[in-house]
């Protein structure tokens, strides 16, 4: 067994009681949705009536325009937040102080508020008749203090010899920002950045405080003028409203996920030439090493003639 950094491995009890704790949570949990699904046949919530509405062109068409409402928020929320969490990140970053306390009060103030409170306020206070453009901009300022903290830890984590060595290379804090730290920091903080932005198109459902025809004001308007045997269908719009959320929201997480790897798998850096192999060149004054072979070899020859010098003698 190996053991864990929060806490030692389990023995053989504990392994046992864990089990026998998995199993009856698990049945525990089982028997509730049981027991929630009969008291909602018993009330005729799941009775096929409450069903066949979806089937219905109008029903159909108001969901569809609901889910294209919904993305437009979404989609401008989410290029206003990004845009004004990078402002807000170089603002708190800088080496001014006015600018610096005022993007940090900014970011302190609006992260405390409520964002339902930010979206009446924007709503009731400025853009009375333009409903979506409310909503957007409630998101944007919200979710742009969260993306700039995203983006400031990000900046922090790059390793500050980075930086140094840009600055050592004459170039200013603005080319240091966009073309060393930034990019860095916004790869590094991809999986945070598309977390916040999947809670933003969650949050376009706080529309309906506003009246804007999203996907939860759509589903309150069907399931409230809609009578089924009596009894209006909330439990089918919900689950069909729900579905279509988790849809969205799964497929926004996909997309962070495929970026992310093709991101990691990025060739990046600079290509390094290939080595050219160049001829030798002999140095001025260098022995040919036939010569250094001949030199050798008439040393014997030196020799024999000196010892039959001495055999002269």
């Amino acid at each position: 067994m190996s053991a864990s950094v929060l806490y030692d491995a389990p023995g053989p009890k504990a392994v046992v009681r864990n089990r026998i704790y998995a199993v009856v949570g698990s049945l525990a949990i089982v028997a509730l949705i049981a027991v929630s699904i009969m008291r909602l046949a018993d009330k005729g919530h799941l009775a096929p009536e409450m069903w066949d509405i979806f089937n219905y062109a109008g029903i159909r068409q108001n969901i569809a325009d609901a889910v294209l409402a919904t993305l437009k928020a979404f989609g401008l929320a989410a290029v206003g937040s990004l845009v004004l969490g990078v402002l807000l990140a170089v603002g708190r970053l800088s080496d001014h102080k006015p600018v610096r306390w005022v993007a940090t009060t900014f970011i302190e103030l609006f992260r405390s508020l409520p964002l339902l409170i930010t979206i009446y306020a924007i709503w009731v206070g400025f853009l009375t008749d333009y409903s979506m453009w409310a909503l957007a901009a409630g998101l944007s300022v919200y979710n742009g203090c969260v993306q700039a903290e995203v983006l400031r830890a990000g900046i922090n984590s790059v390793p500050k010899g980075q930086s140094e060595a840009a600055y050592a290379l004459g170039m200013s804090k603005t080319q240091v920002m966009t073309t060393v730290l930034m990019p860095q920091a916004i790869r590094s903080m991809l999986p945070t950045i598309i977390s916040q932005l999947v809670v933003t198109l969650k949050d376009t459902s706080l529309g309906f405080i506003i009246l804007y025809p999203e996907l939860l004001q759509t589903a309150r308007l069907i399931a409230s003028n809609t009578q089924v045997n009596g009894q209006y269908p909330y439990v089918s719009t919900i689950v069909v409203i729900g579905t279509i959320y988790i849809a969205m929201c799964l497929l926004l997480s996909a997309l962070a996920t495929w970026i992310e790897k093709r991101g990691r798998r990025a060739k990046t850096g600079i290509k390094v030439a290939p080595g050219v192999q160049t001829p030798s060149i002999p140095m001025v004054g260098a022995v040919p090493d036939s010569n250094v072979g001949g030199a050798g070899g008439a040393g014997p020859t030196d020799g024999g003639a000196a010892g039959a010098g001495v055999t002269k003698g």
